[in-house]
């Protein structure tokens, strides 16, 4: 169980991190929203296109941590089977 959550705590700790870490789509949406926000005189655009980004950028820091935990389970599962699958192989080999 302490594994499970361990797991749990380093996939909240990453996404974390990778969310806080992104910065493009928040720096290109407060590009887009100053002029347009300008030619309406307004500051709506800058609340649209600035959270819209910000939001971008949790999602793909996210997804990038969930893949990168994905991949390190399959590593995890593949060493834990190559010495079956080669045991299992040499004990056909010497039958």
């Amino acid at each position: 169980m302490a594994g499970g959550e361990e797991n749990v705590k380093n996939l909240a700790d990453c996404s974390v991190s990778n969310a806080l870490g992104t910065w493009v789509f928040s720096v290109a949406g407060a590009l887009l929203a100053i002029p347009v926000g300008i030619k309406r005189k307004s500051l709506a655009p800058l609340v649209f296109f600035g959270t819209t980004g910000t939001m971008l950028d949790i999602v793909m820091g996210i997804t990038a941590c969930e893949r990168e935990h994905a991949e390190r389970q399959m590593k995890l599962l593949e060493a834990q089977n190559a010495p079956a699958e080669t045991s299992f192989g040499e004990t056909e080999i010497d039958s």
